[in-house]
């Protein structure tokens, strides 16, 4: 059994503040996304066609743009959860092994949910086995 230290009222404080902002940041963002920013990196998903002519690079905008959205919804869910979590007085509990998660892996990840070593089992199953040479 480990024996990791909990996270600190303060670091728990900070942590929760950094989460709240990078919430109101990830909306902002999301929210550009779905109308146009002005970016010219950012077409916006409700003005491709008027953006360009050609409907081939207004699809392949309109792709990147929704794959660019996708990623910032799943980094909302995120945010979203370890907020839930710390409303729930869960935060920093590992949801495989019910350990507690290092406090310097949430300063750096604030919204992790896996200790190290329940991560690193993870993305080793994931990856699948090793290709054995032939």
């Amino acid at each position: 059994m480990k024996t990791t230290p909990p996270l600190s009222p303060a670091d728990l404080t900070d942590i929760e503040q950094r989460l709240r902002a990078r919430h109101a940041e990830l909306r902002a963002e999301i929210k550009a996304h779905l109308r146009g920013s002005g970016d010219s990196g950012v077409i916006g998903l409700s003005s491709v066609p008027m953006e360009t002519d050609d409907w081939g690079v207004g699809d392949e905008l309109a792709a990147r743009d929704i794959a660019e959205t996708r990623q910032l919804l799943s980094a909302l869910r995120d945010v979203e959860g370890a907020l839930g979590r710390i409303a729930a007085a869960s935060y920093g509990e590992c949801v495989d092994c019910g350990e507690r998660i290092a406090p310097a892996r949430l300063k750096a990840y604030p919204a992790a949910t896996r200790c190290i070593d329940c991560q690193s089992a993870l993305e080793r199953r994931e990856s699948g086995p090793p290709l054995s040479a032939v």
